[in-house]
């Protein structure tokens, strides 16, 4: 049993460069604890923002992230198996300890989900955090029903591109905006009912020339830049969940409620945690993915050496689907191959 392993560790705030690559202990054993062989974690935009000195309860130094896909190393506890698969995600981890930015992660039992599967690490990797989000937004966010309007400002996002997929199999109708004309045929593919191209300002007007009343629910990914907009293209009894802040802006600079909240038009938001999806969930739409029935939008696939390379890309914004950093080999019996796509 080895005793040490590779982490990637941040001391203080900065660039990418901030994060350094170092020989550590493995994590020490603890009751109610599970130590976890990363295999692959997906990066996310909260561990920008705690990377740039943006998350104040965030104390360093510390190996950031908040998910991963892996094995069960060992659990004191008896909660899971040696050998198992897993996803671990939130509940603290790479915030109020460390993460997965490593070659193993010790996480609390309560933040670990069972998962069967038989699909590539690259794309487990993906799943958990976009999984919980989407399902969190769509349910706890939303309450959306079958039959329902869905309008989802951020489509092409990672994120927005999963809540479509999950919204069609839910039986909504959906709407779903790019910035770019020329990625309206990518979404209808992945089953839009139609594609709005969004030029930041006004698309509630083109909401209504299809829905004159405005629409059931509207997903808000980009922030508080489109909030009020996207607050016009819902109907009154109509409900907007804020999840996502692609737009980079936590404020506004000047919120009037009485007018910039329609009349009977709710505003939620949601940023929750494990609790709000079960074991059964989870593995229902790991399922889905696995039948080829819900798409993922991955971009470009990393090793693990390559992270600083992988942050220099999130801080880009251009990775176009959600990006995924392998920990060894993608199969179990195969060695690590490069994405097509991928950075490596």
């Amino acid at each position: 049993h080895q005793d040490t392993m590779r982490g990637w560790v941040i001391s203080s705030a900065g660039g990418p460069d901030a994060l350094e690559l170092r020989e550590l202990p493995l994590p020490e054993e603890k009751e109610g604890w599970v130590l976890i062989r990363v295999r692959a974690f997906g990066l996310n935009r909260s561990e920008y923002f705690t990377r740039i000195g943006d998350s104040p309860s965030v104390q360093f130094p510390r190996i950031l992230g908040i998910e991963c896909a892996g094995v069960v190393e060992s659990a004191p506890g008896g909660e899971f198996a040696p050998g198992q698969k897993v996803f671990a995600m939130m509940s603290g981890m790479g915030r109020a300890f460390d993460g997965s930015y490593a070659e193993f992660t010790l996480v609390p039992a309560a933040c670990i989900f069972p998962v069967q599967s038989t699909l590539p690490w690259r794309v487990l990797g993906a799943l958990p955090e976009m999984i919980q989000t989407c399902n969190g937004s769509l349910y706890a966010g939303l309450d959306l029903k079958e039959g329902q309007t869905l309008l989802i400002r951020g489509g092409t996002s990672s994120i927005g591109m999963t809540t479509l997929g999950m919204a069609k199999s839910l039986g909504a109708r959906v709407l779903t905006t790019t910035r770019s004309e020329g990625k309206r045929s990518l979404l209808l593919e992945h089953g839009a009912d139609e594609v709005l191209v969004d030029t930041g300002d006004n698309l509630a007007a083109q909401v209504w020339e299809t829905h004159p009343e405005g629409v059931d629910r509207v997903l808000e990914l980009i922030g508080t830049t489109t909030l009020r907009d996207s607050l016009r293209c819902a109907k009154p009894g109509g409900v907007v969940c804020m999840t996502g802040i692609l737009g980079g802006q936590w404020e506004f600079s000047d919120f009037r409620p009485m007018e910039d909240i329609p009349t009977a038009v709710r505003l939620t938001s949601y940023s929750g945690g494990t609790e709000d999806i079960t074991v059964d969930e989870l593995q229902r739409y790991v399922s889905l993915v696995e039948a080829g029935k819900l798409d993922v939008r991955l971009g470009p696939i990393w090793t693990f050496e390559e992270l600083r390379e992988a942050h220099r890309v999130l801080d880009a914004n251009t990775a176009n689907g959600k990006m995924v950093v392998l920990v060894g080999p993608d199969d179990d019996g195969a060695p690590a191959a490069s994405s097509p796509q991928g950075g490596s």
